[in-house]
């Protein structure tokens, strides 16, 4: 994997920035094209969302889960090195309507705590290749 591709849809992602990002620090070099690469990186899911958990006797939602689901893979040339692997981190918090802001924050940092754990386990695996 000296010169990878990392194919996906969406460059704006969380996660492709913060896997990217962490690549780069571990000194991977980066292909243009996935004829230049020596491996290809494929995102083939990378999405996030929240649901409600649990609602008051009011019928007012009082926790919500946080998660990040990612399916990727790693080929080089006609050889699958990583099957696809299929991963999904939740995180639940609780809501309060009178502290939206502070709760709207929570559920941010939560996000960004996802995706660096993500990264690491992505991290973790590729260097078993």
């Amino acid at each position: 994997m000296e010169r990878t591709y990392i194919a996906t849809d969406d460059q704006y992602t969380m996660f492709y920035r913060e896997l990217r990002h962490a690549l780069q620090q571990g000194g991977m070099q980066f292909a243009d094209t996935p004829a230049d690469a020596t491996a290809v990186l494929s995102i083939h899911l990378d999405n996030t969302d929240q649901r409600v958990l649990s609602v008051s006797a009011r019928n007012v939602p009082t926790e919500f889960e946080v998660y990040y689901t990612i399916q990727y893979s790693v080929d080089s040339g006609d050889t699958n090195l990583l099957s696809r692997q299929l991963l999904t981190v939740t995180r639940a918090y609780t809501y309060d309507e009178t502290l939206v802001l502070g709760k709207l924050r929570e559920e941010e940092l939560l996000r960004t705590a996802i995706v660096d754990d993500l990264v690491r386990i992505v991290l973790k695996q590729l260097g078993t290749l």
